[in-house]
């Protein structure tokens, strides 16, 4: 898929980020991930993230990722486009990206490296190198150690023209506003905004794991009874920014299990 298609699927409605299945001993299980897919499909989900975080990307193998993907892309086909999570060093976050790719995936979502702290101009030539590795299109995850401004997103936008999303997990409005107003529409907005009422499209913090219908229908009912008074409030606050809904499921912190 062409980056600046699959950012147009980022901003049309949900975003489903699958558990990943695994059997008794920790290993990936293909069949129940696939019933897993197939049971989320028909909820009208506009892309699905394979092996991202809570994918558990971070618990498997390099091996068990291309796997995933591969299961992911040839069960949703042309139907849902896959975004792969990619992450760790910048050697073995390409050779991932590579491999998401070849898999069949339509983009990828780089997830927050392994170090401790970084600078942001060694993260933005992180996030540039696995850019330039693929000709799919990135999606860049600010969360925990990697917290990238404006000014470094720009220049990774200005030279890399697959860079289409941005996902949001730090719940910094001020530097979401600033991040926004630098970038324009250049990228799709994703992810969680800690205080409410400040988003033109509501974020859905639902399970969709348990209850996608509920996800889907609500996401819809948002969408339409979003009234015009709150959009110009939105756009009245300072650097007001738009964000995609999001369907977000949650895992297990204490053990990894397989649908039943």
């Amino acid at each position: 898929m062409d980056p600046l298609a699959l950012k147009n699927v980022l901003d049309s409605g949900l975003l489903s980020f699958p558990l990943t299945d695994f059997d008794a001993s920790g290993n990936f299980k293909a069949d129940t991930y696939r019933d897993r897919l197939n049971w989320l499909m028909p909820y009208g989900a506009s892309a699905l993230f394979a092996a991202g975080g809570t994918g558990e990307f971070f618990s498997i193998t390099p091996a068990e990722h291309g796997e995933i993907i591969r299961v992911a892309a040839e069960t949703c086909k042309t139907d849902v486009p896959i975004i792969a999570g990619t992450g760790y060093g910048t050697r073995l976050a390409i050779e991932l990206a590579q491999q998401a790719e070849k898999a069949g995936a339509a983009g990828l979502l780089v997830l927050p490296h392994y170090l401790t702290e970084a600078d942001q101009e060694g993260v933005r030539q992180h996030v540039v190198a696995i850019c330039k590795a693929v000709k799919i299109g990135v999606i860049v995850y600010n969360r925990n150690v990697c917290r990238l401004g404006p000014d470094a997103l720009a220049r990774i936008a200005d030279e890399c023209p697959n860079f289409i999303g941005f996902k949001d997990g730090l719940g910094d409005l001020e530097l979401m506003a600033s991040i926004r107003r630098k970038l324009g529409d250049r990228v799709a907005y994703l992810g969680v905004c800690r205080r409410r009422n400040c988003l033109p499209k509501p974020i859905m913090l639902l399970a969709c794991r348990f209850i996608p219908r509920r996800c889907s229908t609500s996401s819809r009912a948002r969408r339409l009874n979003f009234t015009k008074p709150s959009r110009r409030a939105i756009r009245q606050r300072p650097g007001g920014f738009s964000m995609n809904s999001s369907c977000l499921t949650r895992r297990s912190a204490i053990a990894r299990r397989a649908m039943p």
